[in-house]
């Protein structure tokens, strides 16, 4: 199944995507949020599905963030080898963990706002993982069982504030519109081998990042079983696997996104994103 939410900003309301086309679920679930994974709603959403004529919703003229506002949004850092090396940043042994603030969320298709005072803000096509139930110390053998789905995720970042102003990266990681998410959830059955699929990103039209998921360095039930030995992840939280080589940090000279600029990106499974970077304003 393909997991959308349609609507206005803070007002989307939960669809499914069946053949090209949207129908409304909102009259059986409140929404795609952590009580709607807590209580089993994957298995009840099937039934929907299987029992139910739906709405259909024809041309929605806003797709949101396929999940609801998570109580977390966990990043993995210098995941593929090749963006560690262009950052001049060392492998990493064990796995890079960062938050993302819930509030950077947004959908696939708005605007990502380039913060005030940025001078440096960057793009970054991610695999994410979304959890289905609560995971709490988690052998890797059995991780694909707290696990709901997949989307696409851009993890906008702006590396002054990352990089140079002290503290985590959290600075440059959260800022208002820095995590589009979706179009869609794709849910497990829907990805045969989430470790070889393909993605990229393009500037303006112009190929940035290209890489495939078999190049993580650490893998899917890895992630999810390392992040549950440190807290408890709960029903819709979002990991995001890291991003491989091509970001604008690691191009000679760097190159870093002005207002006007397009983002496009997309992964093998997981659909398409299109952003236009625009200025801050007051």
């Amino acid at each position: 199944m393909k997991l959308v939410r349609l609507g206005d900003l803070n007002n989307e309301k939960p669809a499914v995507l069946i053949d090209g086309k949207y129908f409304d679920v909102s009259p059986y679930f409140q929404d795609f949020n952590e009580s709607f994974f807590e209580q089993g709603g994957i298995t009840k959403l099937e039934n929907v599905l299987q029992n139910e004529i739906l709405e259909e919703i024809p041309n929605p003229k806003r797709i949101g963030s396929c999940v609801a506002r998570p109580s977390k949004i966990i990043c993995v850092g210098l995941n593929y080898a090749d963006h560690a090396k262009e950052t001049g940043a060392a492998i990493p042994t064990e796995p890079i963990l960062f938050f993302k603030s819930t509030s950077a969320l947004s959908g696939p298709f708005d605007d990502v706002i380039i913060p005030k005072n940025s001078v440096k803000t960057d793009w970054e096509v991610e695999f994410a993982i979304v959890i289905g139930k609560k995971a709490s110390y988690v052998n890797e053998e059995d991780a694909y069982d707290y696990v709901a789905g997949y989307c696409l995720h851009n993890d906008v970042s702006e590396r002054e504030f990352q990089l140079e102003r002290g503290g985590n990266w959290s600075k440059g990681k959260g800022c208002d519109t820095f995590a589009p998410l979706g179009p869609f959830l794709a849910t497990k059955d829907e990805i045969l081998d989430v470790h070889n699929l393909n993605m990229w990103l393009d500037i303006n039209g112009q190929r940035f990042q290209t890489s495939n998921t078999k190049q993580l360095i650490f893998n899917v039930p890895q992630i999810v079983s390392y992040i549950s030995q440190f807290m408890t992840l709960l029903p819709g939280d979002v990991i995001s696997t890291g991003t491989p080589h091509g970001v604008g940090l690691g191009l000679n000279p760097p190159v870093f996104l002005k207002p006007g600029d397009v983002m496009t990106l997309g992964m093998d499974g997981l659909g398409e994103q299109k952003q236009k970077a625009i200025a801050y304003t007051a």
